[in-house]
């Protein structure tokens, strides 16, 4: 997999989508902001349509979210790690490059600085950015012997109770080989994007997005020796719910939740589709790192 592909292979950018959820002021400025000053140089703006709901005043054409890919470019997604994941899921069916305006909390996802988006993003835009690709998961609930459901994530998927602090019983077969029961509040399945989401607050270790590798992290164990195993990303991995468990849910990035019953089958893999991430040419993720969890500057 390549990554970080320099700025003078990579073409500009014509056409640019805007989409993010407008629940607060400042995030409804900067589209607004966004919108004006790309129609000002000539590029071609679509708006995702219920983004546009919330913009009274956009002219721009308004496309659904799983269509953006076939008149856009680029796609600028302004608001916190949660709008980009909910937007990457489908954009990523749609190989549809995608940028963050951070808007939200932490900003893991989002790297453009909304007090010098402009500058930021004209630079991209001409063609001065890399790209990553980052992988997501798959989950397929079987009933029977029967599908029953599916979600996608690019963080992580988790199987747990939908009661708080309620220990469940599962198998876990990684390849079709039996690696272990458990008895936990729940198993957490991750990306290496998600090694810094709820992952990392359960004890996994943070993968840089170059590792092709699935973390195994599970909830509050009932044993000392249970520790997070780390996989190859082409691995799958089977998780089969005790017969004695009540109904359990199995959640796609803390969004899509889906009900696993007694005696059912999740088979976990890695989808056929990749995000592609655009980042600025000084994107740094270590630098990233620093910023969002504290960690300690240079001493000389």
């Amino acid at each position: 997999m390549k990554k970080n592909i320099t700025a003078s292979t990579l073409p500009a950018f014509k056409r640019i989508a805007l989409l993010g959820k407008v629940n607060h002021s400042a995030t409804e400025n900067t589209l607004a902001e966004l919108e004006q000053l790309l129609l000002q140089r000539g590029y071609h703006v679509v708006l995702e349509e219920r983004t546009a709901e919330q913009l009274a005043h956009s002219s721009c054409p308004t496309y659904p979210l799983a269509e953006l890919g076939e008149v856009a470019d680029l796609a600028v997604v302004v608001g916190g790690d949660g709008n980009m994941l909910g937007a990457a899921r489908i954009l990523s069916e749609q190989n549809l490059p995608v940028i963050g305006v951070n808007r939200g909390n932490l900003g893991f996802l989002t790297d453009l600085d909304p007090d010098q988006v402009e500058s930021q993003l004209l630079d991209v835009l001409a063609g001065q950015y890399r790209l990553e690709r980052r992988f997501l998961l798959q989950a397929e609930i079987y009933r029977g012997g029967h599908h029953e459901n599916a979600g996608r994530a690019i963080n992580e998927i988790v199987l747990h109770s939908d009661k708080v602090a309620h220990m469940i019983e599962f198998e876990v077969y990684v390849d079709d080989q039996f690696v272990y029961s458990q008895r936990s509040d729940g198993l957490i399945i991750s990306t290496p994007t998600g090694s810094t989401a709820y992952a990392l607050s359960a004890g996994g270790s943070i993968l840089t997005p170059g590792i092709e590798a699935i973390s195994i992290i599970p909830m509050f164990p009932h044993t000392l020796s249970s520790r997070p195993l780390t996989l190859p990303s082409s691995s799958k991995v089977l998780l089969r719910a005790a017969p004695s468990n009540e109904p359990l849910q199995l959640s796609c990035d803390g969004h899509l939740r889906m009900h696993v019953e007694p005696g059912d089958e999740v088979i976990i893999k890695r989808f056929s589709h990749e995000l592609v991430l655009v980042h600025p040419l000084d994107y740094c993720y270590y630098r990233v790192l620093r910023n969002k969890l504290g960690w300690g500057s240079r001493l000389f």
